[in-house]
């Protein structure tokens, strides 16, 4: 016995060493994947700064652009304002009121002229013509805002058809002495001027730039879709206001298409402000190929270090295979450290060899866990393995005699075996063991057990599965008794022990 002992021992050497082998390499695959993983982050972290960066300059830019041309468009239309206030304009000739209105007026190929309605909406002066075309623009946004609001200040329409162009229309309110509605001052910026921005631009195919008004609605993107501009982003019930705030970048699919990109938006006081976007797959090009690239090195690393572990795995494996007969010897249960089935069919039948002899009784207790299965199935199997783990210490503690032997069975159930025990001792020892397990357990999830008790003195040729078969009939009778109790089986007279 002490050689197989020692047998034993350098078996669980050998299983030890392979466990460690296995959990180093696996240990060394993980450390080296975590630091190329920290590092590919980095790069990703890095390469969405470049093109944020690369994005907010690009956005500066064109805002500065936008923002110059509507401030100077802005100049002008002030000083109309201001200048049809004169007194003495009323008696001017019209190549005069011209000259006066519009000598420093802001003027490009992409400014409409300028033109002044009165309070009726009636066009009164255009800065293209001395005898301006009878024109009425009452119904115009434009016009309406100024005259229901006095403190409208500069205000830019909706993209709209103006003078035969798609244009932005930018306005002013001309107010009296006493703040009195007296008309209004109009100019327009054409589409036209958008797109030779934009045209100036070194962009890719997929880049977006978007002009929008304060209110988010699209005043111009790139690439030019009719159907788009004029939008209102408010109106698009799947995108939340709250992902573009002014000075901030979004990653996803924005509010147009699909197409998932990142989105930086410029911080302006301006009536305007813009927000471009990149694709998300040409901002990380790039870091998708070094991703390739490195994951292929690490495939081939990793491969190497499992393929060697398993080579000495097996190495060790091949060690400790003619030691493998002792693992049929190991007589403890792994989870609850009681005695395993095959010890006990060995102890059984010695005890019951020995009983028979000795015309000695021998008495079985077969305990099983009341509701188990629903109790592992509610709460996991590692809280059932704790519960088993709990029943076997309330056995342990109660069996104490040097020739009993208690075991896990199989599964929930346990067996205890006690040599030269009579019924009304057994049975006693089997109310022990129920109530130490349910003052154990007591609580929301208390766990009982219901135990089978049988106790005989074996005749000749009796085999000793008449005792297990009597223990576990008498343990199907505490169970559809109602549980939590312990049952002891009726035997033959012949063979009871009072």
């Amino acid at each position: 016995m002490p050689f197989q002992r020692r047998k034993y021992t350098a078996r669980r050497h050998w299983r030890l060493s392979v466990k460690l082998l296995i959990a180093s390499s696996f240990a060394t695959v993980i450390g080296f994947s975590a630091i190329c993983a920290s590092v590919m982050l980095d790069m990703r972290r890095g390469e969405e700064q470049l093109a944020r960066q690369m994005l907010e300059n690009l956005a500066a830019g064109i805002d500065a652009d936008i923002g110059r041309n509507i401030e100077l468009y802005d100049l002008s239309l002030r000083a109309v304002a201001n200048n049809m206030l004169m007194p003495e304009l009323r008696t001017v000739s019209k190549p005069l009121l011209h000259l006066i209105l519009f000598d420093h007026a802001a003027t490009a190929k992409h400014f409409g002229a300028i033109q002044v309605f009165n309070p009726k909406g009636q066009l009164t002066i255009d800065a293209s013509s001395l005898d301006p075309r009878p024109e009425n623009r009452a119904d115009e946004d434009y016009f309406a805002v100024h005259r229901d609001n006095p403190g409208a200040g500069l205000f830019i329409s909706k993209p709209m058809l103006h003078r035969g162009a798609y244009s932005i229309v930018l306005s002013r309110r001309i107010s009296g002495p006493d703040n009195a509605f007296l008309g209004v001052v109009a100019g327009a910026i054409r589409f036209s001027y958008f797109h030779e921005l934009f045209e100036r631009l070194n962009l890719e195919q997929d880049d977006v730039i978007t002009v929008l008004r304060r209110d988010r609605t699209i005043i111009m993107r790139k690439p030019f879709d009719l159907d788009v501009i004029g939008k209102n982003l408010a109106d698009i019930a799947r995108w939340n206001a709250n992902n573009l705030k002014p000075g901030t970048s979004f990653s996803g699919q924005g509010p147009v298409d699909s197409t998932p990109r990142l989105y930086v938006r410029r911080d302006t006081s301006g009536p305007l402000f813009v927000v471009v976007g990149k694709p998300l797959d040409a901002v990380f090009r790039l870091w998708h190929k070094e991703v390739m690239r490195i994951g292929a090195i690490m495939g081939v690393l990793i491969l190497f270090v499992f393929g060697t572990t398993l080579l000495l795995a097996r190495e060790i494996g091949r060690r400790a295979r003619a030691e493998a007969k002792l693992e049929e010897l190991a007589i403890t249960d792994a989870l609850t450290g009681l005695r395993n089935r095959r010890k006990f069919d060995a102890e059984i039948d010695n005890e019951w060899r020995r009983a028979a002899r000795q015309k000695t009784p021998v008495a079985l207790l077969m305990i099983d866990a009341d509701h188990f299965k629903a109790f592992n199935d509610s709460n996991g199997h590692q809280a059932g393995d704790q519960v088993l783990v709990g029943i076997a210490i309330c056995i342990s503690d109660s069996v104490r005699r040097a020739g009993d032997c208690a075991a896990r069975y199989g599964g929930e159930e346990f067996a205890v075996l006690l040599p030269g025990c009579g019924p009304t001792d057994a049975f006693q020892m089997a109310e022990t063991i129920r109530q130490k397990v349910m003052h154990w357990s007591d609580g929301s999830d208390a766990m009982t057990v219901s135990i089978g008790v049988a106790s005989l003195i074996p005749g000749p040729s009796m085999p000793w599965s008449l005792l297990v078969e009597a223990a576990d009939k008498a343990l199907y009778a505490a169970k559809a008794n109602g549980r939590n109790q312990s049952v002891l089986a009726s035997m033959p007279k012949l063979s009871l022990v009072a």
